[in-house]
């Protein structure tokens, strides 16, 4: 997570909520939410909240006496979070889920939205998550499907693979669709102490965009794929961008885009 967590700096927090955050995740954010709402918690920690897409949702859709902690262990993105208006207040804090800095038992909900597969040791996240959660508390979360089920993360592997035979950047399918096993989830969650059987909802949606532009920029210059690409490349990133953009365009179509993106929806009860 750490080093992961590193990759989400410069221009990147800006890029991310600009590009990516309407196109893969704000769906998947309304869902989480509606979840979260429907629990009716009197407190709720999110873990990896980011640039807070999922923290407006649960703001706007609890209710006013619902405590919401959104918590990030980037402090830049928390402040790309803290500069977009909530519906309420919400409390934020730098935090890592790897030793949560919250008491024993103090959360009815823990929401996290694709932020597990960054975990390092996510049986040892899941613990501390177990362990600030309520008796009868729920933590509910979600996580990328295999890449093959997300056409546009696979489009834009495969045109960096084109440009990077020998070595293609490999973060996309590494670590944000590589924690898509669902026996490993339960693995993971039973070794992190949660003794109930989790819900796992496989759940497909549309990413949508106007032009492949947007998604280029934001894959290639929103997330950490970003340095994986200056690596191998410096100073043509723009340059490959361009080339992302021309391939997603080849593939779905130079306007619009509305195409497959799929995730699991984990629900686990403390």
């Amino acid at each position: 997570m750490e080093l992961a967590d590193r990759g989400f700096t410069g221009s990147i927090p800006q890029l991310y909520e600009r590009y990516m955050v309407p196109l893969i995740f704000e769906p998947y954010a309304v869902d989480l939410a509606a979840r979260a709402a429907a629990l009716q918690p009197g407190t709720v920690l999110e873990i990896a909240a980011g640039t807070g897409a999922l923290t407006r949702r649960l703001a706007a859709e609890l209710p006013p006496r619902t405590h919401i902690v959104a918590s990030d262990l980037n402090a830049t993105m928390l402040d790309m979070a803290t500069a977009l208006l909530t519906a309420r207040p919400v409390q934020w804090q730098v935090a890592d889920a790897m030793e949560l800095p919250f008491a024993d038992a103090g959360f009815d909900l823990v929401v996290c939205q694709f932020g597990a597969m960054f975990f390092p040791d996510k049986a040892r996240a899941y613990a501390e998550i177990r362990r600030v959660l309520k008796p009868g508390g729920c933590f509910v979360f979600n996580v990328w499907d295999h890449i093959d089920s997300n056409e546009l993360a696979r489009a834009v592997m495969d045109a960096l693979a084109q440009a990077f035979p020998d070595n293609p950047p490999r973060f996309i399918a590494r670590i944000p669709h590589g924690y898509h096993d669902i026996e490993q989830l339960r693995a993971d969650l039973a070794q992190g102490g949660f003794e109930h059987d989790a819900d796992i909802i496989t759940l497909p949606l549309r990413a949508r965009a106007e032009s492949p532009s947007g998604p280029a920029l934001g894959f290639c210059q929103g997330t950490p794929l970003r340095g994986e690409i200056e690596a191998r490349a410096p100073g043509r990133l723009p340059e490959l961008t361009a080339h992302v953009a021309q391939a997603i365009g080849e593939r779905f179509g130079v306007g619009a885009i509305d195409t497959l993106m799929q995730a699991h929806v984990i629900i686990v009860g403390r």
